[in-house]
């Protein structure tokens, strides 16, 4: 059971020095209250995602100023408006980012502009776990322009972008190639619709995609390091190997001279949109999944209280897609 709070505060996870995941500490905030353009939203679940355990370390792409909640994307029920937002917005359900942190807590203030309403049939930890990753794999397919017959590898194909890659791809009537590092893993990805199932953890990984399919069309990169670099060579003229992620600590190393002599393209920008598109892509994540098109994949949950214990079990790298915190699910059909 969750911890009785003092009136006029909320329950939260704190970070208030870089380091491993016993960083992150339960602890009292004030209750938020909605400015101008804001709106309060009671949170029924938070995202998590693996560049937030690097953050979390001191270790991010980009610095983290402490102490801070983090968590940038929450859904749950307005809760309360600003003075100048309009009311009938109060009990809606919806997703948004917090504009980098804040996420982590059974309350949090959020601009009215950035809410996207959770279409019916729905449900709110799904629209969650597709507000970051959906828009990233439509954003991700997009870039690479798939084609029916091509022939796609996904890295990571078990993680959250990973299993909507797979099953993207193979709705764009590619052949896709799941790469990932168990039998867990590749089990997920087969079932979402991977014809071609590679374990990288082993040494001669590409040559079994070699032996399998030839060669790749398309490379969604999420890993980085090494095996991005591997993948880009599987390559052949025409190919294009789009760079999403950097889960090995670095991304992959491919001067364009290099790209340019195997006629291959290196897109590294995929992501790179204005705030007004990146919800768009998100609504557009939610309405697949609503109809029936797309499935967010969610393989850990836990209270907020325990949110050590998940950027633990995303950092051993045995989690399956989506790892969520549950703050108050059962109030938020």
């Amino acid at each position: 059971m969750p911890t009785a709070v003092r009136e006029g505060a909320v329950r939260a996870v704190w970070l208030r020095e870089f380091g491993g995941p016993d960083r992150l500490v339960s602890a009292e905030t004030p209750d938020p209250v909605a400015g101008p353009g804001q709106v309060v939203v009671a949170v029924a679940f938070a995202n998590i995602t693996f560049v937030e355990t690097q953050l979390r370390a001191g270790t991010g792409p980009f610095p983290l100023r402490l102490p801070t909640i983090p968590g940038n994307g929450v859904g749950g029920r307005v809760a309360a408006v600003g003075p100048d937002v309009d009311p009938a917005l109060l009990g809606r359900r919806v997703v948004t980012g917090t504009g980098g942190s804040g996420g982590y807590a059974e309350r949090v203030a959020v601009d009215a502009d950035g809410l996207i309403e959770v279409p019916e049939g729905l449900p709110l930890d799904g629209a969650v776990a597709l507000l970051a990753d959906g828009r990233t794999a439509l954003l991700l397919v997009t870039a690479a322009g798939i084609g029916p017959g091509e022939r796609i590898l996904v890295e990571a194909a078990a993680g959250g972008v990973g299993s909507l890659l797979v099953q993207l791809g193979r709705a764009a009537g590619a052949t896709v190639v799941a790469v990932a590092g168990s039998d867990r893993k590749l089990e997920l990805a087969g079932n979402l619709g991977a014809e071609v199932l590679i374990d990288y953890s082993r040494a001669d990984w590409p040559d079994r995609v070699r032996a399998a399919v030839g060669g790749v069309d398309v490379v969604f990169d999420g890993v980085g390091g090494e095996v991005g670099r591997s993948a880009f060579e599987l390559l052949g003229p025409g190919g294009r190997l789009v760079s999403f992620g950097l889960a090995s600590g670095g991304w992959a190393e491919i001067p364009d001279e290099v790209a340019k002599e195997r006629g291959a393209t290196v897109v590294r920008e995929a992501l790179t949109r204005s705030p007004a598109e990146l919800r768009d892509f998100s609504r557009r994540a939610l309405a697949e999944a609503a109809a029936g098109r797309l499935r967010p994949v969610i393989g850990q949950r836990f209270p907020l209280d325990r949110a050590a214990d998940a950027h633990a079990a995303i950092q051993s790298r045995r989690t399956l897609g989506k790892t969520l915190l549950e703050i108050a699910p059962e109030t938020m059909p």
